[in-house]
């Protein structure tokens, strides 16, 4: 159970960040570098313009919260990187729905603007995500 717990406060820790990361990279091009906010047409060109950052965003930190994870382990193994990686995986493909979709607030996107607009990042995110574990468990072998 400490495993699960700590598995899960490294989880959120970086998922906040993450969202956080990618919110202020969007709140950044808005009002530093003058671009287009979100409006009735769309999310606008300072949100578009920080989709390909996404996926680097998320396999870097949860690289990283990975290795923080893997390494206050007595014996970390790839098994459990795998694990770690499809719970995490699992978790934000449906904490997503609710927070990103179901739920409506300004930054709330359409299923289909969510799914298939937002393709390849969407999917590409996941991977990172599910890959965050296992690249922390590699670096605990440095």
């Amino acid at each position: 159970m400490e495993r699960f717990g700590m598995s899960m406060l490294w989880f959120w820790i970086c998922y906040v960040l993450v969202t956080c990361v990618g919110i202020l990279h969007t709140i950044f091009n808005i009002y530093v570098r003058k671009m287009s906010p979100m409006d009735d047409k769309g999310m606008g060109e300072g949100y578009e313009r920080t989709k390909p950052w996404h996926p680097l965003y998320n396999i870097l930190l949860f690289s990283v919260f990975g290795w923080l994870y893997m390494s206050g382990l007595q014996e970390p193994t790839v098994q459990e990187a795998v694990l770690t990686g499809a719970l995490w995986a699992g978790i934000c493909i449906v904490f997503d729905v609710f927070g990103w979709v179901l739920i409506k607030h300004p930054w709330s996107l359409s299923a289909r603007e969510f799914y298939v607009d937002y393709q390849p990042w969407i999917t590409l995110i996941y991977i990172a995500i599910f890959a965050g574990p296992m690249v922390g468990y590699g670096l605990t072998l440095i």
